[in-house]
């Protein structure tokens, strides 16, 4: 059974997919935090690109789920963040994810299943 929290991850790491965000991982924080349900992570290869990341992220979830997000950085800071009340997408620049290392840090946090690729219908 899929919480809606979890949904929600899911749905963005698609969208983010869908626009070729690289090395998407899904951390499951219920368990070992009490402001947030899950993080995705995920990395675009330029301030275009986490652009369209994270435009493509609020689309999805707008136009599917009814959901808006509070954002914070820009895409020249190399690190944007999205929070869904309970999800919270973090997408960075290959320099910026490699310094903060988010996986590390949560390493206690179980890794949710999500294969990079095309929409499945």
């Amino acid at each position: 059974m899929t919480s809606d929290s979890e949904a929600i991850a899911l749905a963005a790491a698609q969208a983010a997919s869908d626009k070729k965000a690289e090395n998407i991982r899904i951390l499951d924080l219920r368990k070992v935090s009490s402001f947030a349900d899950y993080f995705v992570i995920c990395t675009g290869t330029s301030e275009p690109h986490l652009k369209a990341i994270g435009s493509e992220i609020r689309e999805n979830l707008r136009d599917n789920l009814g959901l808006t997000a509070h954002s914070d950085g820009f895409p020249a800071s190399q690190w944007v963040v999205l929070d869904y009340h309970g999800v919270i997408i973090h997408i960075f620049q290959p320099d910026k994810r490699d310094f903060y290392d988010l996986e590390s840090l949560w390493r206690d946090a179980p890794r949710v299943p999500f294969e990079d690729g095309p929409a499945r219908t």
